[in-house]
């Protein structure tokens, strides 16, 4: 039998990650449950249950449980017992990385098909001696991976990004003819996987009205066009540049299955304001699948059992998505 368990990281124990994992967790039958592993604390999961009432059974000893249980791999990390629900600390910072450190040494042994992120706090990664920009950046460290890609995913509009994490200078720098077509071909590639037998990609341009001929820039005239044009001729269905201030509206009526887009908030605004409780960040690149909701700890109301798990529902459901097809 295909493997179909997930691992889902618990993110930074101070935050609101044990509380909609388990909200989320309690939503599931019982033979979905037991193929749902939370690798972090189980301590901290145990009081998350306890603050939203949910009465779940928690097997620390193996990933192979009985129906309605919810397999946990226990992680421990130093501090952990001083962490206090709602406030940054590095213990916190520490204990989220040592939870993703463990489920990726799961996954690329392949214990686990998935990997779920719930938020970590980057000023607690930071503190606690880790200087990554998010999970993107660390699940590449940590599987030796030269390049990867954020995508945002839902049903409405899904932004691949041709860079994330860097100013807008920087981010004109790298939308090279070679990054652009590597994100085209990893976005293609992702598609295919799902089941999309021929994907339709249109590529946002950098500059506004896509340089207007080179009025307003050059990147389309001299990056990008060279990158759809190569994709294209791979026989790849890329459509572009395409100005930023219509190609999500044209993706939105379903024109496109996915956007390339060129920038952070290029990518991050529009699928945000259209889908933002059901917008998944899945990370492609990696020799190892990982999707995550697409919000932060939310320390101001941690530990009051008020945390919205709807977006933890929706990467949940991606992960297994992308297990069902991998095991197809």
């Amino acid at each position: 039998m295909a493997n179909a368990m997930l691992g889902i990281t618990m993110g930074d124990p101070s935050g609101i990650g044990p509380e909609i994992i388990v909200k989320a967790l309690a939503d599931m039958s019982p033979e979905e449950r037991a193929t749902a592993a939370v690798v972090g604390n189980v301590d901290c999961l145990r009081r998350a249950d306890a603050i939203v009432g949910a009465g779940l059974t928690y097997n620390t000893a193996t990933l192979k449980v009985a129906p309605g249980e919810v397999p946990v791999v226990h992680v421990p990390s130093a501090g952990i017992e001083s962490l206090k629900v709602g406030e940054l600390s590095a213990a916190g910072g520490e204990a989220a990385y040592r939870y993703i450190e463990k489920a990726v040494s799961l996954a690329l042994a392949n214990d686990i098909a998935v990997i779920v992120t719930a938020p970590l706090n980057k000023g607690a990664l930071h503190a606690a001696g880790h200087h990554f920009d998010g999970h993107t950046e660390l699940l590449a460290t940590l599987t030796n991976t030269k390049q990867s890609w954020m995508l945002l995913a839902s049903e409405k509009l899904s932004a691949l990004h041709v860079s994330t994490h860097c100013s807008l200078r920087v981010a004109t720098e790298r939308a090279t003819t070679q990054r652009v077509l590597d994100t085209i071909r990893t976005g293609y590639k992702h598609y295919l996987s799902l089941g999309i037998a021929n994907p339709r990609i249109a590529v946002a341009g950098i500059n506004p009205h896509c340089g207007e001929g080179g009025i307003f820039g050059r990147e389309e005239i001299e990056q990008i066009n060279g990158a759809v044009e190569l994709a294209r001729a791979e026989g790849i269905d890329a459509k572009g540049p395409i100005s930023g201030d219509t190609v999500f509206y044209r993706a939105t009526r379903g024109e496109f299955d996915l956007v390339i887009a060129q920038y952070h908030d290029q990518g991050h605004i529009p699928t945000k304001l259209i889908a933002f409780d059901t917008t998944v960040n899945v990370t492609l690149g990696l020799p190892i699948r990982r999707a995550s909701v697409d919000h932060g700890t939310a320390f101001d109301i941690a530990g009051t059992g008020r945390a919205d798990h709807t977006n933890m529902q929706a990467a949940i459901a991606y992960a297994r998505r992308m297990a069902a097809r991998a095991a197809a």
